[in-house]
C-alpha cells in the first residue's frame, strides 16, 4: 500500500517562532502536511506519521515564493499552545 499526504491549515493569531527557522513567522494561516505510512495489524488499518511540513509564508501572504520545511509536530504544537489559550 502506498504512502498518503493529508493537508491541514492552522492559523497563528500571533508571531512564532520555531528551532531552526531564521526569524519569527507572522501571525496566520499555514499550510500543514502530514506524510504517513500504512501499518497493518491483523485486519486493522493505521497511519504512522513520517514526516510534518509547514508551507511559508503564511497562506495569506501573496507571493510567488513558497517553501516548504520540515517541522518537529511537538515544536508546532508548542507553539500553537499560547493561541489555543487566547481563543
Amino acid at each position: 500500500m502506498d504512502n498518503r499526504t493529508t493537508q491541514k491549515v492552522v492559523r497563528f493569531l500571533s508571531a512564532f517562532s520555531l528551532p531552526g527557522f531564521d526569524t519569527p513567522q507572522p501571525p496566520g494561516d499555514y499550510l500543514i502536511e502530514l506524510d504517513e505510512e500504512p501499518i497493518e495489524s491483523g485486519s486493522s488499518l493505521a497511519w504512522r506519521r513520517v514526516a510534518t511540513f509547514i508551507h511559508l509564508p503564511a497562506v495569506s501572504v501573496k507571493t510567488t515564493t513558497q517553501q516548504m520545511v520540515p517541522v518537529d509536530p511537538a515544536f508546532l504544537e508548542a507553539a500553537l499552545e499560547p493561541d489555543r489559550k487566547q481563543s
